[in-house]
C-alpha cells in the first residue's frame, strides 16, 4: 500500500477520460456521515469553475490524478455542506491528540493510497504534527521533487494516526453535519481532558463541553483552573451549563456557582433539577473558606445499630463517588455523630458484625465553622481519608475529603 501526502494532492494535474487536462486539485474532501477515512471527492479547479470529481471515478494517482469520466459530468462545487474540507479544515488548523493527549498543530495529512476494481482509494492515515510536513510543504515547487524526498527521508516523522484525532469545531450546526462527538476525547482521564482544554481558544473550550456526555464534562469541569472554569460555565446555555453542573460533587458545584455572578447563578439553579438544585443551594449559604463551604453532602452515614452487612448493602447503592465510601459515618436518632468505620474493617469483618464495634478512635470531626487552616490540620496530623462536619447539636451534616483539601490549595497557589 502506497502512501501519498494532501500537500503532494493539491496542485496535482487532473486529466479527464481523454487524458486532456482538464484542471488541478484544490481541495480534497471527506464525508464523515458515510465515512469518517475515506476521501469521498477531489474539488477541481477548472477553466469552467470549481468541480467535483467522486474518488469513485479516479483511476490513478501517479503522475497526476487520472479520471475515468469525462469532465463535463463533474458537478459544479456549489458548496460544502456535510464535507470536511481537509486543506482548509485541518492544515495550520489545532487538532486534539488523544493518545498524547494534548493539543497539536496539523502540518500535513498522509494517506494510505490503494486501488480497487481499476479505482483508487485514498483514506487518510494520520497527520503529521513535525518539521516533517512543514518542510514538505514549504519547498514543494521551490526544489525538485526528487530532491525533496531525499531530504525528507533524513527528518523524522511525527505522525498521529487518524484514529486519535479528535476535531475542534466551534460552529454546532457543523459539528453536528460533519458528526463531530469527541467520543475519543470522553474516554480520558478528567485531569487529562482539563490540561487539554486549558490550551484551547474560549470558543474552543465551549465547542468541546457542548459535546462531551454531561458526567464527563463535569469531571473535566472540576479539575479545570477556577478561572478556566468560570470561563467554560459563563460561555455555555443555562441549561446546558445546569446538566453539566447537576453532575458534579455538590461541594464543587457550590464552590463553583459561588465565583459566579448572582445572576449567573440564579439563572444555571432555576434550570436544574429540584434535588440536586436544593443540595447545592444550601451549600452555598455558607461561606466557602469554612468546614461547612468545602464539605459535600454525598456521605454514607447508618444507624448505631447497622451491621456490616447493612454497610455493603448501601455501597451498593450508593450514587456519589467512590472515595466518599471509604468511611461510613454512624449516627443516633437525632443524627448525632456517634461513630467512624473505615472501609477496610468493614471488608474484612464478619457481615453480622456491629458496626459500633468496628468504629476507629478517637472520634475526629470540626465544626462547620471551623477555617480552612483548622480542618486541613486535622487532614495532615491524622491522615484522614474523609473529616466529618458537624453542626452545633453535634448532627452529621457532610464530609471533606482530600479532594476538597487538595482544590483549597490549588485556588491559593
Amino acid at each position: 500500500m502506497a502512501t501519498v501526502s494532501l500537500s503532494e494532492l493539491l496542485g496535482s494535474t487532473v486529466y479527464d477520460a481523454s487524458g486532456v487536462v482538464s484542471g488541478r486539485v484544490r481541495e480534497v474532501a471527506l464525508a464523515p456521515q458515510e465515512d469518517r477515512s475515506r476521501v469521498a471527492l477531489l474539488i477541481v479547479k477548472t477553466p469552467a469553475g470549481n468541480r467535483m470529481l467522486p474518488l469513485t471515478a479516479v483511476s490513478a494517482i501517479n503522475g497526476g490524478i487520472r479520471a475515468s469520466t469525462a469532465a463535463a459530468e463533474w458537478a459544479a462545487a456549489d458548496g460544502s455542506e456535510g464535507l470536511l474540507l481537509l486543506s482548509r479544515d485541518l492544515l495550520d488548523q489545532q487538532v486534539i491528540d488523544v493518545h498524547g493527549r494534548k493539543v497539536v498543530r496539523v502540518n500535513d495529512v498522509d494517506f494510505h493510497h490503494d486501488s480497487a476494481q481499476n479505482r483508487s482509494v485514498l483514506r487518510v492515515g494520520g497527520v503529521d504534527v513535525g518539521a516533517r510536513g512543514a518542510i514538505r510543504r514549504l519547498l514543494k515547487g521551490m526544489v525538485p521533487a526528487a530532491v525533496l524526498r531525499v531530504l525528507l527521508v533524513r527528518i523524522p516523522p511525527r505522525e498521529i494516526p487518524w484514529d486519535f484525532v479528535d476535531l475542534i469545531e466551534t460552529d454546532p450546526a457543523r459539528r453536528v453535519r460533519l458528526k463531530i462527538s469527541h467520543e475519543r476525547l470522553s474516554k480520558l482521564h478528567p485531569a487529562d481532558i482539563a490540561d487539554i482544554v486549558e490550551d484551547l481558544a474560549p470558543d474552543e473550550r465551549e465547542a468541546v463541553f457542548e459535546t462531551l456526555e454531561e458526567g464527563v464534562a463535569a469531571g473535566a469541569l472540576e479539575e479545570l483552573a477556577p478561572k478556566v472554569q468560570r470561563a467554560v460555565l459563563e460561555s455555555l446555555d443555562s441549561d446546558r451549563a445546569a446538566d453539566i453542573v447537576e453532575e458534579m460533587e455538590p461541594d464543587a458545584a457550590a464552590d463553583l456557582l459561588g465565583d459566579l455572578s448572582d445572576e449567573r447563578t440564579e439563572e444555571i439553579l432555576v434550570q436544574m433539577q429540584p434535588e440536586e438544585r436544593q443540595e447545592v443551594a444550601e451549600l452555598l449559604e455558607f461561606k466557602e473558606n469554612t468546614a461547612a463551604g468545602r464539605m459535600t453532602t454525598e456521605y454514607i452515614a447508618l444507624p448505631v445499630t447497622a451491621t456490616a452487612l447493612d454497610a455493603i448493602e448501601t455501597m451498593r447503592t450508593f450514587e456519589g463517588r467512590m472515595e466518599n465510601m471509604s468511611t461510613v459515618y454512624l449516627t443516633d436518632s437525632h443524627g448525632t455523630l456517634s461513630g467512624a468505620v473505615p472501609l477496610v474493617k468493614i471488608v474484612l469483618a464478619p457481615s453480622s458484625t456491629p458496626l459500633l464495634a468496628l468504629a476507629q478512635e478517637p472520634l475526629i470531626s470540626c465544626h462547620e465553622d471551623a477555617k480552612e487552616k483548622e480542618f486541613a490540620e486535622l487532614f495532615d496530623k491524622y491522615n484522614l481519608l474523609t473529616l466529618p462536619v458537624i453542626d452545633e447539636h453535634n448532627r452529621l451534616t457532610g464530609v471533606i475529603t482530600p479532594d476538597d483539601v487538595i482544590a483549597m490549595l490549588r485556588a491559593k497557589l
